[in-house]
């Protein structure tokens, strides 16, 4: 027999509470009695009976599982790639404390609700570079998380090409060849000084790799500081302006049969970005068989219980006129 909570230590000691208590009960009774004539038989058995079903309550609490069978378990994972775009209108204040150190926080929170799954890292502005490899390893994609700033890429502007091109790439050199479920989490304001997209966005749908864009910023902007000043306009001489735009991302999240997710100081929908994540179909990554045991607690429970209401229900005459 296996138990499936086998802490006999906590067993032995509500046994121990049953047992002291009852003998109170047992000689607050008989004290009481002591001058009338007891009929110790039913006593007795009222005794034996309650022994019978606390004994069987804490079987059926032990999880007592009786035979074993096998049966085959299938493990399901999803990949996804993580692109996040460090130029430099990712330090934006139009969300506090700004755009990148929001996003941060956020991505820590979204990588937890994926325990067993493989996730990558990828930072961009006008190149790409692989900043963690899929992994499975959340505290090391926690670490990589933390360390980003704009200083990691040259900021000559963005590119929204280069981070889907290498994660595609990525893909389809995996050396792992498991049959998983592929995505992309592209987070931009939204700014593209590239090429047209659609060629990627063909070769991503046509690998069956979605793509949920996440623009963060918001309609009316805001000013990127850079040292103890701010990023000027050269054209008017005032601070310049970043604003999200939302086309190109809405693009190719309809291209790949992904979605566009915002957030902004209005519009926080990281909750619907990782519902969508997690209802993704995941891809078989391996089966294996294992043994499995038949918890029977039921059945001790039941016992118990129909011995308790025999014991309610029972009447017992203790005392002879």
């Amino acid at each position: 027999m296996i138990w499936a909570y086998p802490d006999f230590t906590l067993t032995v000691f509500l046994a121990g509470i049953f047992a002291i208590i009852y003998s109170i009960y047992l000689f607050r009774y008989w004290f009481i009695n002591k001058r009338m004539k007891v009929e110790k038989r039913r006593l007795f058995t009222k005794m034996v009976l309650r022994t019978l079903y606390f004994a069987l309550f804490l079987i059926a609490f032990a999880g007592p599982s009786i035979g074993v069978s096998t049966k085959e378990v299938k493990e399901e994972g999803k990949d996804i790639f993580l692109a996040l775009d460090l130029s430099q209108s990712m330090t934006a204040t139009d969300i506090g404390p700004n755009r990148l150190e929001r996003i941060k926080f956020e991505l820590k929170n979204l990588i937890k609700n994926f325990p067993s799954d493989r996730i990558g890292l990828i930072i961009f502005s006008t190149e790409s570079f692989m900043q963690c490899p899929l992994t499975f390893d959340q505290s090391v994609l926690s670490l990589y998380l933390e360390g980003l700033n704009t200083s990691l890429v040259p900021n000559a502007g963005t590119d929204l090409n280069t981070p889907l091109k290498m994660a595609l790439e990525k893909f389809s050199k995996d050396e792992t060849q498991q049959l998983k479920s592929k995505s992309i989490v592209l987070i931009s304001d939204g700014e593209h000084f590239g090429d047209e997209l659609s060629d990627i966005n063909q070769e991503l749908n046509d690998n069956g790799i979605k793509v949920f864009t996440l623009g963060i910023g918001t309609e009316e902007g805001g000013t990127m500081p850079r040292g103890n000043g701010l990023v000027m306009d050269p054209n008017t001489g005032k601070p310049a302006l970043t604003h999200l735009e939302r086309k190109y991302l809405q693009e190719i999240s309809s291209d790949t049969n992904g979605q566009y997710f915002e957030l902004s100081s209005q519009t926080q929908e990281m909750g619907r970005l990782i519902t969508a994540l997690e209802q993704l179909e995941g891809g078989l990554a391996n089966t294996r068989v294992v043994e499995a045991s038949s918890n029977k607690y039921f059945f001790f429970l039941l016992a118990g219980l129909i011995l308790a209401l025999l014991d309610m229900t029972l009447p017992i005459k203790t005392i002879k006129l």
